[in-house]
């Protein structure tokens, strides 16, 4: 590797500049991010080490910020059962050496006609006519960094009580320079909170970490690795998805876009749908209406195991959305540069004109 992990001081790499060291028993919790993705038990691990070799490890907590339907389900084949991607997070937190009580799973939810409901990011699209997209992610912010920040708020109310000080917290992340050219860029240390109730430093302790060196120390460990990373469950061979968030995530690459509508068809009508009757394409590349056509051509990625997508939760999501096209958008955001009105689907001139294009140049 061309990083190094000692007593928690992230090493840069030589001719980087140099960055403020987190110490290990200075941080009062650890708060370790896993999505069931690759990544994250990669970065969680090194934080652990830190952690118990400055004496501790009972700060340490795992989280998971569950997108629901939205996320790589569990599925079953030739009687073998492969976990979707909320079940792989708690997997990996009781793999890592993580006691059960100290792993959290949050979901968004809200009040509906008096009763607590799941609130889906697939829902909030619907109802806004708005797809996520650079700069402007929910996604992220709304349906896991805030709901993370929220799970622990008791905590460092109670903690800060004790200390009379600001609660210093490490937020763990699986960020990895591979990733993209953004990601590359963004230090593996930085302080994003810091006022009189917490410190938080976000810490990305596998930055230097290949995706190879990922994928083979997985390997090496035993543990699980998500199923829709292999070109079908159980094969082993990380030839299936190259990324693990959302199973259709309009950041993805086309391949992986490409695989997962063959994956989940009925998910990828539904997203087409929401298209269809906001008038505003999936994201400026390409639309779903266009990803489903290409992924029934000859050559398109074999998928390995179709999803049904039966069962109550599906279904909730599917009644919300669709209640949710039956009223005016709330904010229509974003048309691709230089689509013609009568090109986007569903759409009429007056439907463009409420969609004017947004900048799309920030972190991916």
């Amino acid at each position: 590797m061309s990083s190094s992990l000692q007593l928690g001081l992230f090493t840069a790499e030589e001719g980087t500049d140099p960055m403020t060291a987190l110490v290990p028993d200075e941080v009062d919790i650890y708060i370790l991010n896993l999505s069931g993705g690759k990544d994250g038990p990669r970065a969680a691990a090194l934080a652990l080490d830190a952690a118990r070799a400055a004496g501790v490890e009972d700060r340490v907590y795992t989280i998971h910020a569950s997108l629901g339907p939205l996320e790589w389900p569990a599925v079953t084949v030739g009687g073998v059962r492969y976990p979707g991607s909320s079940e792989l997070a708690a997997l990996h937190s009781r793999a890592l050496g993580v006691p059960p009580e100290r792993h959290i799973e949050v979901r968004r939810a809200r009040d509906l006609e008096g009763e607590r409901v799941p609130y889906d990011l697939l829902t909030y699209i619907a109802e806004r006519g708005d797809w996520p997209w650079k700069g402007v992610l929910p996604c992220r912010s709304d349906w896991k960094t805030g709901l993370i920040y929220g799970a622990f708020s008791s905590m460092v109310r109670a903690r800060k009580k004790q200390l009379g000080r600001p609660v210093v917290c490490a937020n763990v992340l699986g960020i990895r320079a591979d990733e993209s050219p953004d990601r590359k860029k963004r230090p593996a240390l930085r302080t994003t909170t810091d006022n009189t109730a917490r410190v938080v430093h976000e810490w990305s302790p596998a930055h230097q970490v290949t995706t190879q060196e990922v994928k083979d120390w997985t390997d090496e460990q035993g543990l699980p690795h998500q199923w829709c990373y292999d070109s079908h469950p159980g094969a082993g061979d990380w030839k299936g998805s190259s990324r693990c968030s959302c199973s259709l995530c309009v950041l993805a690459s086309q391949r992986d876009l490409l695989l997962a509508v063959k994956r989940r068809p009925r998910l990828a009508e539904l997203y087409a749908l929401v298209e269809r009757v906001r008038g505003v394409p999936f994201n400026p590349n390409t639309s779903m209406a266009e990803l489903i056509e290409r992924a029934a051509r000859p050559g398109a990625p074999d998928p390995g195991v179709v999803i049904e997508d039966e069962g109550p939760e599906f279904d909730a999501l599917e009644n919300a959305v669709e209640a949710a096209l039956k009223k005016p958008a709330k904010r229509a955001r974003y048309v691709r540069p230089g689509t013609p009105a009568d090109a986007l689907p569903g759409s009429c001139d007056g439907c463009a004109a409420g969609n004017p294009t947004a900048a799309a140049d920030q972190e991916a």
